[in-house]
């Protein structure tokens, strides 16, 4: 087992950040700033005027309650491979795992309901404020959709007894991610809130 743990880099011993997790912290910043850029270009496109105002989908607050859940099932999950409890930690994966494509459903259903209002992405019947619209959501869904993949990693670690209470760095990885995938949803749902 510790040759396991060896080989993915577990063992830390110069006491600083471990270099995978130094990598993830460098993702994150950057995603921040990106979608700070985002919701700035935002305000000050609408500040110019020309800005169609629709109604927000309605299906946007059940995904942020189905993420927060999700993140929920996440912090489970990772309570259980500290505890040993391999059995907890594969069901809160799934869990967790089938929030996330609950979620990406919903945001299809999303833009599905925009382009039933006539509010669309681009051509000449597009505005601004739907493009916009389409970028947040699509973009998050993007970020969504690697987080899933690398849980689907962590699943099958899971399942060949690679996960647990001495090997906790997937799963430390996938839980930070996750939960700031959920936080990223909430800002981007309460500045569309208070923005539209």
């Amino acid at each position: 087992m510790d040759m396991v743990a060896k080989s993915f880099g577990e063992e830390n011993n110069t006491g600083g950040i471990h270099p995978l997790k130094f990598a993830l912290w460098l993702l994150i910043i950057s995603i921040i700033m990106m979608f700070a850029a985002f919701t700035s270009a935002y305000l000050v496109r609408r500040a110019e005027g020309n800005w169609l105002e629709f109604d927000l989908p309605n299906i946007l607050l059940i995904n942020t309650v189905i993420i927060a859940l999700s993140s929920v099932t996440m912090q489970l999950a990772h309570n259980a491979a500290a505890q040993d409890n391999i059995a907890r930690l594969r069901l809160m994966l799934y869990l967790t795992f089938g929030l996330g494509v609950a979620f990406l459903v919903g945001q299809w259903n999303g833009w599905a309901e925009l382009v039933n209002n006539n509010v669309y992405f681009g051509g000449e019947s597009s505005n601004p404020s739907g493009s916009f619209m389409y970028v947040l959501t699509g973009v998050h869904g993007f970020h969504l959709i690697t987080g899933l993949i690398y849980l689907g990693a962590v699943i099958l670690s899971s399942l060949r007894y690679r996960v647990h209470s001495k090997s906790m760095l997937r799963i430390q990885l996938c839980t930070i991610y996750w939960h700031f995938l959920g936080g990223l949803w909430l800002y981007l749902y309460i500045f569309l809130r208070l923005n539209h």
